[in-house]
């Protein structure tokens, strides 16, 4: 009997890999795809995998500064020094050497910073979802390039062939799982925080001032029952000093428990919902940015032929594999989430388009939006309890630091230069209309250069400001 799904709800973070989060879930386990302790790289030295057992707040931030999560990062983390060259074998060797070698105005970088990973005391909300339900340790990136193109495919199964966020064009004409949503009468919202990603898409450009939504309508409309078919939620991007908020992507280096405090309000908004015996929640990040992860990455089928880089490079591989934790009351505890659970899959791993997949398959959608989603695995096979019977643990509770390095913590990240994905949200920002255009709108290119924007909270005031115009809002999103 099929699992009674009629809301899904995705969450996804920023930027960690498998290993750096999840890698000792179940240590010792040959059944469990995790980190052995006996992964290296080597830059002059042999840099092991490592955790300190202290969860200071320097720890909490590791990596820090960024690390590289361009496309040519990615394939000297994948490939070693000689990058990417045809028939080369993945080796996942130079994950500490890229570290090493990127530009130093960010001050001096340990190449064993990148090897660093959590254990389960250290992230106990994302590692207590995923022992009480599932965890899948195939999921991998969509592509070995940055959030942009992978938060796309997630949307639109593809990225056009575009692999780095400056690149792409804004707005992003890919047709998006929403369009095809809107098009069939099932409600759907993205929640956010400041500025959502997704916003970017233009065929939601029409429908957006009614759908786009605070995260705090995220919490009441679970606590109403009310919630939509499609939930898709984003973190918080930036520091606000104005509200002491701080961001909670877990993007290095942001501190990874403001993510498990994120982590905890969707669980407990979702499981104390009248929807809980009705939902699947899948908690996920867009891809490693740059954190060591010991599997490579397998081959996967093109989304379309489109090559719109300068590398050549035809998405017929996946990106580094990332954390993702599935909830539903039809999960059984303590489940190994294998895509073998769906026949029509034929091997292939999970990517960020078995969101499309699933979400096709609930709400009877027609064809894929890409060859990419038509081939992936969906996650309802794998909802294999008989009724609705693993309600999991009622609450979960995420620990904090004292409120002093709260403060502190917001006022250094306000005063820090943006990230890429900071810098480029608030370019992009302005070429948001002042209010939806007509379809078939002249796209143009984000300038995302930092130095436009010379802190987060200067950043931060470009990209809120106009999205508030765009959707409406008199307030800043919370």
């Amino acid at each position: 009997m099929a699992a009674d799904i009629r809301h899904i709800v995705v969450l996804m973070l920023e930027n960690r890999s498998f290993d750096c989060m999840l890698g000792r879930l179940y240590p010792g386990d040959p059944a469990y795809g995790g980190l052995t302790l006996n992964e290296s790289n080597v830059y002059g030295m042999t840099y092991g995998v490592w955790n300190n057992p202290e969860l200071t707040a320097a720890i909490a931030c590791t990596p820090d500064p960024d690390p590289g999560e361009s496309f040519a990062d990615m394939n000297v983390q994948l490939f070693g020094a000689a990058g990417r060259v045809q028939d080369a074998p993945v080796t996942m060797s130079g994950f500490a050497l890229n570290y090493a070698q990127l530009p130093a105005n960010e001050g001096w970088r340990d190449p064993g910073a990148v090897m660093h990973y959590f254990t389960p005391d250290q992230v106990p909300v994302l590692s207590q979802l995923a022992k009480a339900f599932g965890v899948c340790d195939q999921w991998f990136a969509s592509a070995p390039c940055q959030t942009w193109p992978n938060r796309f495919f997630a949307h639109t199964g593809t990225s056009l062939g575009y692999v780095d966020n400056d690149a792409l064009p804004i707005p992003f004409h890919g047709a998006s799982i929403f369009s095809r949503l809107e098009g069939q009468g099932v409600p759907w919202r993205v929640y956010f925080h400041d500025m959502p990603q997704s916003i970017l898409l233009e065929d939601v450009w029409s429908s957006a001032p009614r759908r786009f939504r605070p995260f705090s309508q995220f919490i009441a409309d679970a606590h109403t029952g009310t919630l939509p078919g499609y939930s898709f939620i984003e973190p918080r991007y930036f520091a606000d000093l104005f509200t002491g908020s701080i961001p909670n992507d877990q993007h290095p280096p942001h501190n990874v428990l403001y993510g498990e405090q994120l982590i905890a309000q969707v669980y407990n908004a979702v499981r104390s919902s009248p929807c809980w015996n009705n939902t699947l929640l899948i908690i996920t990040y867009d891809e490693h940015g740059g954190c060591y992860d010991h599997v490579p990455p397998p081959e996967a089928v093109p989304p379309d032929d489109l090559v719109a880089n300068t590398y050549g490079f035809a998405f017929n591989s996946y990106g580094v594999r990332v954390p993702a934790v599935i909830v539903s009351p039809y999960v059984p505890p303590g489940s190994r989430i294998r895509p073998a659970a769906d026949p029509n899959a034929s091997g292939t791993p999970f990517d960020h388009t078995s969101i499309i997949k699933t979400v096709r398959e609930t709400f009877r959608l027609a064809d894929p939006l890409s060859a990419r989603d038509g081939a992936a695995p969906s996650l309802l096979p794998t909802l294999s309890l008989p009724g609705p019977t693993n309600n999991g643990p009622q609450s979960v509770t995420a620990q904090l630091p004292p409120d002093d390095q709260i403060r502190s913590e917001v006022t250094v990240r306000a005063a820090a230069p943006p990230n890429g994905m900071q810098a480029a949200l608030a370019a992009a920002a302005a070429h948001l209309p002042s209010s939806p255009p007509v379809p078939g709108a002249p796209m143009s290119q984000p300038q995302a250069q930092s130095s436009a924007y010379p802190t987060v909270a200067t950043a931060r005031t470009a990209a809120v400001a106009r999205t508030n115009q765009f959707l409406g809002l008199s307030t800043t999103p919370t």
